[in-house]
């Protein structure tokens, strides 16, 4: 808990015009982590020889998420 009050402290540090920035860079960061995540788990049910059709159907959507938010934000 000791650590999110210090990003909360350094985020209010921040000058709001630069808010979106920040957004952008932990949004994108956060949909990095879920797409290892995710990955991970294909990978250990390929391992095990089972399929899991919702984990890729995810998958798929969060690259075409990002996809489109990447040619919005052109």
């Amino acid at each position: 808990m000791i650590l999110q009050e210090q990003l909360i402290k350094e985020i209010e540090l921040i000058p709001i015009d630069k808010y979106e920035e920040l957004y952008d860079l932990l949004h994108h960061y956060r949909l990095g982590l879920m797409q290892e995540k995710i990955k991970q788990q294909s990978s250990d049910y390929s391992e095990n020889n089972l399929s899991s059709p919702v984990l890729e159907a995810f998958n798929a959507s969060l690259t075409e998420f990002d996809e489109l938010y990447q040619e919005l934000a052109k």
